[in-house]
Protein backbone atom coordinates (compact mmCIF):
# COMPACT_ATOMS: atom_id res chain seq x y z
CA UNK A 1 0.00 0.00 0.00
CA UNK A 2 1.24 3.45 -0.86
CA UNK A 3 0.56 6.10 1.75
CA UNK A 4 1.84 9.62 1.49
CA UNK A 5 1.17 13.00 2.99
CA UNK A 6 0.18 16.22 1.33
CA UNK A 7 1.80 19.61 1.59
CA UNK A 8 -1.11 20.56 3.87
CA UNK A 9 -0.38 17.54 6.06
CA UNK A 10 3.24 18.65 6.44
CA UNK A 11 2.12 22.16 7.37
CA UNK A 12 -0.31 20.71 9.93
CA UNK A 13 2.45 18.53 11.40
CA UNK A 14 4.74 21.55 11.62
CA UNK A 15 2.02 23.59 13.35
CA UNK A 16 1.43 20.85 15.92
CA UNK A 17 5.08 20.16 16.64
CA UNK A 18 5.94 23.86 16.90
CA UNK A 19 2.92 24.43 19.17
CA UNK A 20 1.40 26.88 16.68
CA UNK A 21 -1.91 25.09 16.11
CA UNK A 22 -4.91 26.72 17.78
CA UNK A 23 -5.87 24.22 20.46
CA UNK A 24 -9.56 24.56 19.57
CA UNK A 25 -8.68 23.05 16.17
CA UNK A 26 -6.99 20.01 17.67
CA UNK A 27 -10.05 17.76 17.75
CA UNK A 28 -10.51 14.01 17.21
CA UNK A 29 -9.99 14.30 13.45
CA UNK A 30 -6.75 16.20 14.07
CA UNK A 31 -5.54 13.38 16.32
CA UNK A 32 -6.30 10.87 13.53
CA UNK A 33 -4.56 13.10 11.01
CA UNK A 34 -1.39 13.31 13.09
CA UNK A 35 -1.39 9.54 13.70
CA UNK A 36 -1.72 8.95 9.95
CA UNK A 37 1.13 11.35 9.18
CA UNK A 38 3.42 9.65 11.67
CA UNK A 39 2.47 6.15 10.48
CA UNK A 40 3.31 6.97 6.86
CA UNK A 41 6.98 7.15 7.82
CA UNK A 42 7.37 5.30 11.12
CA UNK A 43 6.58 2.07 12.90
CA UNK A 44 3.63 1.86 15.25
CA UNK A 45 5.88 2.10 18.32
CA UNK A 46 7.73 5.17 17.01
CA UNK A 47 4.42 6.75 15.98
CA UNK A 48 3.06 6.24 19.50
CA UNK A 49 6.15 7.94 20.93
CA UNK A 50 5.81 10.85 18.50
CA UNK A 51 2.10 11.21 19.29
CA UNK A 52 2.83 11.22 23.02
CA UNK A 53 5.51 13.87 22.60
CA UNK A 54 3.23 16.07 20.49
CA UNK A 55 0.22 15.72 22.78
CA UNK A 56 2.16 16.27 25.99
CA UNK A 57 3.83 19.28 24.40
CA UNK A 58 0.47 20.78 23.43
CA UNK A 59 -0.94 20.19 26.91
CA UNK A 60 2.05 21.84 28.58
CA UNK A 61 1.88 24.72 26.10
CA UNK A 62 -1.70 25.53 27.14
CA UNK A 63 -0.91 25.15 30.83
CA UNK A 64 -2.46 21.75 31.50
CA UNK A 65 -0.59 19.19 33.57
CA UNK A 66 -0.21 16.21 31.22
CA UNK A 67 -0.68 13.78 34.10
CA UNK A 68 -4.22 15.14 34.45
CA UNK A 69 -5.23 14.99 30.77
CA UNK A 70 -2.92 12.81 28.64
CA UNK A 71 -4.19 9.24 28.19
CA UNK A 72 -1.62 6.64 27.11
CA UNK A 73 -4.10 3.86 26.33
CA UNK A 74 -6.27 6.07 24.16
CA UNK A 75 -3.24 7.41 22.33
CA UNK A 76 -1.77 4.00 21.59
CA UNK A 77 -5.13 2.41 20.81
CA UNK A 78 -5.95 5.12 18.25
CA UNK A 79 -2.53 4.77 16.60
CA UNK A 80 -3.20 1.02 16.38
CA UNK A 81 -6.65 1.69 14.92
CA UNK A 82 -5.30 4.05 12.27
CA UNK A 83 -2.60 1.50 11.45
CA UNK A 84 -5.25 -1.24 11.13
CA UNK A 85 -7.29 0.85 8.70
CA UNK A 86 -4.14 1.69 6.74
CA UNK A 87 -3.35 -2.02 6.41
CA UNK A 88 -6.80 -2.85 5.08
CA UNK A 89 -7.20 0.00 2.60
CA UNK A 90 -5.59 0.75 -0.75
CA UNK A 91 -3.36 3.69 0.05
CA UNK A 92 -3.92 7.43 0.17
CA UNK A 93 -2.19 10.60 -0.96
CA UNK A 94 -3.16 12.60 2.13
CA UNK A 95 -4.63 12.29 5.57
CA UNK A 96 -7.88 13.81 4.30
CA UNK A 97 -8.20 11.16 1.60
CA UNK A 98 -7.41 8.42 4.13
CA UNK A 99 -9.97 9.68 6.64
CA UNK A 100 -12.63 10.06 3.93
CA UNK A 101 -12.05 6.44 2.87
CA UNK A 102 -12.16 5.29 6.51
CA UNK A 103 -14.87 7.43 8.04
CA UNK A 104 -15.54 4.85 10.76
CA UNK A 105 -12.46 6.25 12.50
CA UNK A 106 -14.33 9.51 13.06
CA UNK A 107 -16.53 7.76 15.63
CA UNK A 108 -14.66 8.70 18.80
CA UNK A 109 -16.64 6.10 20.76
CA UNK A 110 -15.26 3.19 18.70
CA UNK A 111 -12.80 2.33 21.48
CA UNK A 112 -15.75 1.34 23.66
CA UNK A 113 -16.15 -1.69 21.37
CA UNK A 114 -12.66 -2.74 22.49
CA UNK A 115 -12.66 -1.57 26.11
CA UNK A 116 -15.19 -1.44 28.90
CA UNK A 117 -15.65 2.06 30.32
CA UNK A 118 -14.23 0.93 33.67
CA UNK A 119 -10.98 -0.21 32.05
CA UNK A 120 -10.62 2.56 29.48
CA UNK A 121 -11.26 5.41 31.88
CA UNK A 122 -9.17 4.04 34.74
CA UNK A 123 -6.11 5.81 36.09
CA UNK A 124 -4.04 2.77 35.09
CA UNK A 125 -5.13 3.20 31.44
CA UNK A 126 -4.33 6.89 31.58
CA UNK A 127 -0.79 6.24 32.83
CA UNK A 128 0.16 3.20 30.72
CA UNK A 129 -1.17 1.23 27.79
CA UNK A 130 -3.64 -1.48 28.72
CA UNK A 131 -4.67 -4.17 26.26
CA UNK A 132 -8.35 -4.17 25.26
CA UNK A 133 -10.57 -6.27 27.49
CA UNK A 134 -13.51 -6.72 25.07
CA UNK A 135 -12.16 -7.06 21.53
CA UNK A 136 -8.54 -6.93 20.42
CA UNK A 137 -7.33 -4.28 18.01
CA UNK A 138 -5.69 -6.10 15.08
CA UNK A 139 -1.90 -5.93 14.96
CA UNK A 140 0.45 -6.47 12.07
CA UNK A 141 4.06 -7.54 11.83
CA UNK A 142 6.53 -4.74 11.13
Amino acid sequence: MNYSVSKEDREFQKQVESLQIPIAEFNHRAHLRLAYIYLTENSVSVSVQLMRKALVGLLRHIGIDPSQKYHQTLTEAWVLAVHHFMKRSNGSNSSDEFIEKNAALLDSKIMLTHYSKDVLFSEQARAAFIEPNLDQIPRYAA
